[in-house]
């Protein structure tokens, strides 16, 4: 019989327990009383009291029993998967864990937006220290991710400044997780880098909070194989293919040819895949899950697919790196790897459906003639390294908004992981942090690295080392914002607040304002590209920081600017950064930006069929 403990017995929240009650309990089979206390609508705070009750319920609520394996269950789905089920664990030690660590994160990342709103903004940016934190915790990654997840996950309104911040945090966690894992795929022997895995770690590096794995990658092209095999076997009930295994190669050549014709049926005239030409330049059409998903992309993102699904089915195709137009090709020769001879191989544009081409054949697509290295073999870390160039080049292309930049960091970061000492690529990564204020020490070794690799390099070296140096030191003395008040009278011409959404008179766009000035503070070029004087007040009017619909930052002058007659969120990367709530008709300005504009806390006044005023 069991001992009650003294002092207040409770099961479930406020619930009090008699004496005869609780022996009535507590001379429950233990198997019953577990099922009884895993019921879904007692929490940890519950159970912690109940074992507080008396020995007998302590004992059936131990650490490694089933009670606390359903509330860690309960409490944090995400994380079943970390754990085996035949394994035994200390549940309660699990659950105090991660339930430090979630706090942790959040006094962590509650902290960054005093720390740092006063840089500049970038996707991606929060500065080194922060990090540091969460990985000094040295709690397991899958708890510090989950945590960050469920503060994304919350009140999709609220707390959006909290969020704006735990998505950098997990979007570079997850980058240095991919960045170690593709360290370690590169330091394996070329035969066992296999061009799948490695367009997937690309993909992952660019898209690190999207769900992207392996082995969901390899289980949609089990399914495209298994269509392939269905086709296959339609022509030939005997083919050899139907029957082995994935590491296999066939000898006969025919039937090399019925699997590519059963693959080019399935994949373009069945499954409809085609090289997108519309969009040509989209990084979608780089990653190969977006690949999967749209059944679209461009020559060297579809060759890695085909070539895949070829393998798979005993084919032995080759990436070439081919300019231009990324080709596969398959030798016709019996002893496959003897030859050199670009004539004993047809090439096959993926892009094109599947196309095959003789070797000269090869030249209309690019309309030149080009070399016999050219039609060479290439391994797979430069298959990467030209999908990496791609997406760079993409990035270089860019219109200079946050989008591109990141993806511009992104490839740069792969790139020089697979080729740490290409000069030309490391100087752009200087020069790119330079531009962007960001890392200045992080600036500097790379500077120091390029000089060791190529002392020719001094001119350009020299003069970014003199101005990460002043940024570091003007970083040492930061300057107070400005702290702009409405009750000044050289700001009684500004009409709108911070939080306003806000709709451009001629452009037609939906935005926010974060900032103001009571005149244009842009220079003089820019007045006059922006043909500023044509407007009825010119530069001598209040301009307003704005974060526009399609995820870029504008500078808009009074006089084109209105309230939006129908206010509504929008969706813009750096909307969290300023604002922590949006309240169905304004943003709420978080404290930081509250500090700035300390007046620019607006009222509704009234409505008529032409605008709403708001005055602060």
């Amino acid at each position: 019989m069991a001992t009650p403990y003294t002092g207040a017995r409770v099961l479930g929240t406020n619930a009090v327990i008699s004496e005869s009650f609780a022996k009535q309990l507590t001379d429950l089979p233990a198997e019953l009383l577990e099922h009884i206390l895993c019921f879904h609508v007692l929490n940890h705070v519950d159970i912690c009291k109940v074992s507080c009750t008396c020995k007998r319920l302590h004992d059936v609520c131990h650490g490694r029993g089933k009670v606390w394996a359903h509330q860690h269950k309960l409490r944090w789905p995400r994380l079943q998967r970390f754990y085996q089920q035949n394994e035994s664990y200390d549940w309660l030690k699990e659950f105090k864990t991660r339930h430090m660590v979630g706090q942790q994160i959040r006094r962590t990342v509650e902290s960054i937006s005093k720390r740092f709103f006063t840089e500049v903004p970038c996707v991606g940016q929060v500065l080194g220290d922060s990090f540091a934190e969460i990985e000094s915790l040295g709690a397991p990654e899958h708890f510090c991710a989950d945590e960050l997840l469920e503060i994304l996950n919350s009140d999709k309104r609220k707390c959006l400044t909290l969020k704006y911040y735990a998505k950098k945090i997990l979007y570079f966690l997850r980058q240095q997780n991919i960045l170690r894992n593709l360290k370690v795929f590169l330091e394996r022997p070329p035969e066992l880098q296999s061009a799948l895995e490695g367009a997937v770690l690309v993909d992952q590096y660019c898209n690190p909070l999207a769900d992207v794995s392996l082995e969901s990658t390899s289980a949609q092209i089990e399914e495209i194989t298994d269509k392939v095999k269905k086709n296959l076997r339609v022509k030939n009930a005997t083919h050899p293919s139907l029957r082995a295994s994935d590491c296999f190669v066939l000898e006969n050549l025919e039937f090399q040819r019925q699997v590519i014709c059963a693959l080019n049926a399935v994949l373009y005239d069945q499954l409809q895949y085609k090289g997108n030409e519309r969009d040509y330049y989209n990084p979608l059409n780089s990653y190969i899950h977006q690949v999967l998903l749209r059944r679209t992309g461009i020559p060297i993102s579809l060759s890695v697919l085909y070539m895949t699904l070829a393998r798979k089915l005993g084919v032995p195709l080759e990436p070439v790196n081919f300019p231009n137009h990324f080709l596969l090709r398959w030798c016709q020769n019996q002893r496959r790897w003897a030859s050199d001879d670009i004539y004993a191989y047809v090439y096959i544009d993926a892009f094109g459906k599947g196309k095959q081409l003789a070797a000269k054949e090869c030249e209309n697509l690019i309309r030149h003639q080009v070399g016999a290295d050219y039609y060479s073999a290439i391994s797979t870390s430069e298959l990467l390294l030209r999908m990496v160039g791609n997406l760079l080049n993409i990035g270089k292309r860019g219109e200079g908004n946050e989008k591109s930049y990141q993806l511009l960091r992104d490839s740069l970061d792969l790139y020089l992981i697979i080729n740490p000492d290409n000069v030309q690529y490391l100087l752009l990564q200087a020069r790119l942090y330079f531009h962007l204020g960001i890392w200045p020490e992080k600036v500097l070794d790379i500077l120091q690295h390029i000089q060791a690799l190529d002392p020719s390099q001094h001119g350009a070296v020299g003069y970014l080392v003199q101005h990460t140096l002043e940024h570091i030191q003007h970083k040492r003395h930061p300057v107070e914002p400005e702290v702009k008040k409405r009750s000044v009278p050289e700001h009684r011409d500004v009409l709108y607040s911070v939080g306003l959404i806000m709709k451009h008179k001629r452009s037609g766009y939906n935005c926010v304002i974060y900032g103001w000035d009571p005149k244009c503070t842009m220079s003089q070029e820019w007045i006059n590209t922006m043909r500023v004087h044509q407007l009825s007040k010119g530069a001598d009017q209040p301009f307003y920081n704005v974060l526009v619909q399609d995820g870029t930052c504008r500078y808009a002058a009074q006089e084109n600017l209105e309230p939006h007659s129908a206010p509504l969120e929008i969706a813009h990367p750096e909307v969290g950064r300023y604002f922590t709530e949006f309240s169905d008709t304004h943003y709420i300005a978080n404290e930081e930006l509250q500090a700035r504009y300390p007046e620019d806390i607006f009222t509704y006044l009234t409505q008529d069929e032409d605008t709403l005023r708001y005055c602060t």
